[in-house]
């Protein structure tokens, strides 16, 4: 053990970890989307993928193959450097924001204080890879099409951060493993129902946290570009936005980056309203337990919550019409923001006349 502890050992286990976790995501993503086309024609009363492996499950590996063996064509007045380096910037980032995500008990490749604060930090920042890839494309949709979804994600962002700061204000920190700690012991802990340890004097606070749940959900939509917000790619107006001038890898990457972003918002929303890898009961019984098996109990209860959390996405996409884009930022700007806004003065200030909960 001692080895473990040397720069050298840290640094393998670190690394070990991150080749881990991301081997996993890519595995996820690759069912998530075999999920999503099954949903999708579910509720068109289609078969969807079902020839390519049992069940069609290798559906998702064989179009891995078809965009590997695709030809790379860069449009000739393209900005052939930034063109290519838009979608790796992307999926960085997307694989980035995972660092701090809380998967089970002791099961985060970096535990820090300021876990929220770095999600914002990379969430931000994701949005330059749609910008480049638009503007180093040459031509005016793809340009037009970032400019959208430059404007959509900031947009959105603003309210998603109004919303986690009333988990903040009832979690008291800003680390994610122990927002999650702060929700054990059963569902009415969540704070999607007020929750939290002091759930005796913040149940009231449900008339105020589950609509920022609610609020969470659609917003976290938007800053993906999911449908019914998937206005940076409509079809009828912009070919497919930001990404048309895109094929083989490269949109291959674009399209990873945004799948890897929509299930990390379905994990996000299972951390902060959902308690995470908490189970919906007392978990007293884990005490006597060994400490890996504990931990995949809270993996399975984070995993459950996800792919939850992904359905109800994924339903959302099938069924609800596409918004018009002054619609959508109506929606933010005039609805969300505000609601969040007085939402963060009532919580604090139930904070403040409840005495912290003390």
């Amino acid at each position: 053990m001692e080895f473990w502890a040397t720069p050298v050992g840290w640094t393998i286990l670190a690394f070990a970890h991150i080749l881990a976790v991301t081997v996993s995501l890519l595995l996820i993503v690759a069912f998530i989307i075999y999920g999503d086309r099954k949903i999708f024609a579910g509720v068109q009363a289609r078969k969807g993928p079902n020839v390519v492996g049992p069940f069609g499950l290798l559906q998702s590996f064989a179009d891995l193959g078809k965009f590997l063996v695709k030809e790379l064509v860069i449009p000739a007045g393209a900005d052939k450097a930034v063109f290519l380096l838009a979608p790796l910037i992307s999926v960085t980032l997307a694989f980035g924001a995972w660092a701090v995500m809380p998967f089970a008990p002791g099961w985060a490749i970096s535990d820090i204080n300021v876990g929220i604060l770095y999600l914002f930090a990379v969430s931000s920042m994701g949005v330059y890879g749609i910008i480049m890839g638009g503007w180093a494309s040459n031509s005016k949709y793809p340009f037009l099409g970032s400019l959208r979804s430059a404007a959509q994600m900031v947009s959105y962002e603003v309210s998603i951060g109004f919303v986690i700061i009333t988990v903040i204000l009832l979690a008291g920190t800003m680390n994610l493993n122990q927002i999650t700690e702060a929700q054990a012991g059963g569902f009415w802990h969540w704070f999607m129902f007020g929750g939290g340890p002091n759930w005796q004097t913040n149940w009231p606070l449900i008339l105020i946290m589950f609509p920022m749940g609610v609020i969470f959900f659609i917003s976290g939509l938007a800053e993906t570009n999911r449908p019914p917000f998937d206005l940076p790619e409509a079809e009828s107006e912009l070919v497919a936005g930001y990404a048309v001038e895109y094929g083989s890898t490269p949109y291959l990457l674009f399209y990873l980056a945004e799948m890897l972003n929509i299930v990390l918002m379905s994990g996000l929303m299972a951390v902060l309203f959902l308690g995470g890898w908490n189970a919906p009961w007392p978990a007293d019984y884990l005490t006597g337990w060994p400490a890996w098996l504990a931990s995949l109990h809270g993996l399975f209860f984070f995993a459950i919550k996800t792919v939850f959390v992904f359905f109800m996405n994924a339903m959302v996409r099938a069924i609800v019409p596409r918004y018009r884009y002054d619609q959508l930022m109506r929606l933010g700007w005039k609805v969300f923001l505000p609601t969040s806004l007085v939402a963060v003065a009532v919580v604090a200030g139930w904070q403040v006349y409840t005495g912290f909960g003390s």
